[in-house]
């Protein structure tokens, strides 16, 4: 399996790539630049570069790529195992249509939920400097005629998946791109963006704020939420600390799809969160109550990579109602 990670190794051989790359798994601190990896087996990792990954992305058979941002206090052994399901479920639909690509920040590997999620927030922030030059460090390589000339180019198509706090993540990463390599303006790489359970507050989308990035780098942009979704609200209670009192948005949706983006749909996954993921509801959007068969939320996503686009219920809206007749 691919991987991107910011994670510093117990070892840095740089400028040289390290053929036994280790985890620190004590240091939760982001590194400012990333590293592009393999994972062998369980626990045995090695170092291939950014050329070679992107190399071989291209010369993959899948018709598609997934890159995938975990949310907080998940260890890399933890995020492996959840994209291997993952990737299962799309090849059991389809096969050699997509392939997910980890992408792996540091979260804390200290006892204790409450100070792990502060400390994954800080390691989110950093975690965009290095994810912001894996973007830039991408179009340079998919710009150039060295790797993609005329009658060479990549022609892979390029989505997004952030889960919980990696939508911080995401929009953190996107501002920093934005700020420190193309302040014209970002371009639109990805053909769809799926934004599931997000921790950011639920007004991050909306035009004018820094989550509105997201829009411009995708063609399409589905938030999946749940009201009962346990994990967010404790994350609501935390943020109190900093005077956020806002909702989240994978809590509620976009709070008001007006001041959002056209490019932008909501998805209720309230009927299913709490049956596929019992009793936090927060990690739904795999398999369904049966592990290794797909749920309908994980249809919902596969059927808008095959398809490229958002079919709402309420086309007004912008909005659909996983679980129910025709969602």
């Amino acid at each position: 399996m691919l991987f991107i990670t910011s994670r510093q190794p117990t070892v840095n051989t740089e400028p040289a790539l390290n053929a036994s790359f280790d985890f620190d798994l004590n240091n939760n601190a982001s590194g400012r630049g990333f590293f592009c990896c393999r994972r062998l087996k369980k626990g045995k990792y090695e170092e291939i570069g950014s050329k070679a990954m992107l190399s071989e992305i291209k010369s993959a058979k899948y018709r598609q790529v997934l890159i995938y941002i975990h949310g907080f206090s998940n260890l890399p052994e933890s995020v492996f195992e959840n994209v291997a399901e993952f990737q299962s479920l799309c090849n059991k639909k389809s096969d050699k249509e997509v392939l997910v690509i980890p992408v792996i920040w540091p979260c804390d590997n200290d006892l204790g939920i409450v100070k792990d999620y502060w400390d994954d927030q800080k390691s989110a922030d950093q975690s965009a400097f290095a994810f912001a030059r894996m973007f830039q460090k991408f179009m340079e390589w998919r710009n150039s005629p060295d790797y993609n000339p005329e009658n060479d180019p990549c022609l892979k198509r390029m989505n997004m998946l952030a889960h919980s706090m990696g939508n911080r993540v995401l929009r953190e990463t996107l501002s920093n791109w934005h700020k420190y390599h193309l302040p014209s303006g970002l371009p639109l790489i990805f053909r769809n963006t799926f934004l599931v359970a997000a921790d950011i507050v639920n007004e991050s989308l909306h035009k004018g704020q820094p989550g509105e990035l997201i829009s411009h780098t995708s063609r399409n942009v589905v938030v999946y939420y749940a009201s009962d979704d346990l994990a967010l609200r404790a994350s609501k209670v935390s943020n109190l600390k900093n005077a956020e009192a806002s909702r989240r948005l994978g809590h509620s949706g976009p709070e008001d799809m007006e001041k959002t983006p056209k490019n932008v749909f909501a998805v209720d996954c309230d009927e299913v969160n709490t049956r596929y993921d019992h009793p936090k509801g927060h990690s739904y959007f795999r398999s369904g109550t049966k592990k290794g068969e797909p749920g309908l939320v994980f249809e919902h996503i596969f059927n808008t990579l095959l398809t490229g686009r958002v079919f709402p219920n309420d086309e007004y809206r912008k909005s659909s109602i996983i679980g129910l007749s025709g969602g």
